[in-house]
């Protein structure tokens, strides 16, 4: 039984990554400090495209929610010292 749950946790692990990497090749992030850490920390868990559809929304206050969203409710792996870096670059190339 636990071989079973263990095999059908790693099957599914797979399609998430797979699913979470569809069509990364065609998002460009938009040049500026701050963009490596974003392309990394909140590709690990979510395509970019996530950012852009936000962007019309979110302003600094809105990305510092979802930012500390990520890392207290979701368990993002985000260090306590990039959070204002992506916060900073998120509201700056893709704030409201």
């Amino acid at each position: 039984m636990a071989r079973k749950l263990l095999l059908s946790l790693i099957v599914a692990a797979g399609t998430f990554a797979s699913v979470a990497s569809a069509g990364e090749d065609n998002i460009q992030l938009k040049e500026g400090p701050g963009r490596e850490i974003v392309e990394t920390r909140c590709v690990a868990c979510h395509s970019l495209d996530y950012i852009e559809m936000n962007s019309p929304i979110l302003d600094r206050k809105g990305w510092e929610a979802s930012v500390g969203k990520m890392v207290r409710i979701m368990g993002a792996r985000i260090d306590e010292s990039e959070v204002q870096t992506i916060v900073d670059y998120l509201t700056t190339q893709y704030g409201k």
